[in-house]
């Protein structure tokens, strides 16, 4: 059974203030423009690391 609105018996909460934007984001310096651009680059172009498969132990060792 699903509740609507009116059948709750307790209004919800208030979402907290801090979810709410009233103002515009502030701009990036062009420093911090510089190095997004520099970190962009730098992910684009690094190869990403591979995850080698963990050795198995042997059978004697696991049961132990």
């Amino acid at each position: 059974m699903s509740s609507s609105p009116q059948t709750r018996a307790y209004p919800e909460p208030a979402a907290h203030p801090l979810w709410h934007r009233h103002q515009r984001p502030r701009p990036l310096t062009p420093a911090q423009q510089k190095r997004n651009r520099e970190l962009l680059l730098l992910a684009q172009h690094t190869p990403r690391p591979r995850t080698r498969p963990r050795p198995r132990k042997p059978a004697a060792e696991a049961s132990r």
